[in-house]
C-alpha cells in the first residue's frame, strides 16, 4: 500500500524518480478512486513543503516551476483513477494568474485537478490584464471565472477584472472563484466574487457544487 507521509516527503524533496516510481507502483495495485485522492493530497502537502522552503530562502524560483511540473506529472499518473478523461464535461472554467503577478503553481494545480474532475479548462497564463478575462469570457461563455494570484497586489488586480465583467454586462452568467495565498473572506467580499479558496482540491469541490 501506499506511505501517503514518504510520498509527501518525496514531493517535498523534489524527488521525481522516486514520486513516480511510488505512483506507478501505487496504480499497479488497482487503488479505489478515493485512495487516489488521498495521493494527491499528499502530493499537496508536499507542494506545501516546497512553498515553505522557498519562503526560507532554500528553494528558489527554478524549483517551484520543476515542483509545478512534478505535481502535474503525477496527477496525470493518477488521471485514469480520479475519474479521468471522461467524455462528458460537467463545466467551463476560464482561468489565469491576474495582472500584476507570475506566479502559476496553485493556478496548474487547479487547473489538473479540475481538468481530473471533468471540467474544461480554458488557462489564460500569468499576468492577466482583465481586458483578457472579457474576452475570453464573452469567446467561450463559461460557467466559471477562476483568478489566482499569490501577491497582495494579485487582489487589486482581482477587484479590477470583477468590475470590468461587470462593465461588460457578463458578470451575472458566470461564477467568480479566486485563489491564493492573500485571499480572505473579507478580500473575497471586497472584490465582489462568489467564493475563495486557497486549496486547489476545495477549489475544485466548490466548483462542482456550481454546476
Amino acid at each position: 500500500m501506499l506511505d501517503y507521509n514518504a510520498l509527501t516527503k518525496a514531493v517535498g524533496e523534489l524527488d521525481e524518480e522516486k514520486v513516480l516510481q511510488m505512483l506507478k507502483d501505487f496504480m499497479a495495485a488497482n487503488p479505489s478512486a478515493e485512495e487516489a485522492q488521498k495521493a494527491v493530497a499528499a502530493c499537496q502537502a508536499g507542494m506545501t513543503t516546497v512553498g515553505d522552503l522557498f519562503e526560507q530562502g532554500e528553494y528558489f524560483v527554478g524549483d517551484l516551476i520543476f515542483a509545478g511540473e512534478l505535481l502535474t506529472n503525477a496527477i496525470e499518473v493518477l488521471k485514469p483513477v480520479l475519474g479521468g478523461e471522461s467524455t462528458s464535461t460537467i463545466g467551463t472554467i476560464v482561468l489565469g494568474t491576474v495582472a500584476g503577478d507570475l506566479h502559476d503553481i496553485g493556478k496548474n494545480i487547479f487547473k489538473s485537478m479540475a481538468e481530473a474532475a471533468g471540467f474544461k479548462v480554458y488557462d489564460l497564463g500569468i499576468d492577466q490584464p482583465a481586458a483578457n478575462f472579457v474576452a475570453k469570457v464573452k469567446e467561450v461563455k463559461p460557467d466559471i471565472v477562476g483568478m489566482s494570484g499569490v501577491l497582495t497586489l494579485a487582489l487589486e488586480a482581482m477587484k479590477d477584472t470583477v468590475d470590468a465583467l461587470k462593465e461588460a454586462g457578463l458578470r451575472d452568467s458566470v461564477k467568480v472563484i479566486i485563489g491564493g495565498n492573500p485571499v480572505t473572506k473579507e478580500a473575497c467580499e471586497q472584490i465582489g466574487a462568489d467564493a475563495f479558496t486557497t486549496n486547489a482540491a476545495e477549489g475544485v469541490k466548490i466548483c462542482q457544487g456550481w454546476v
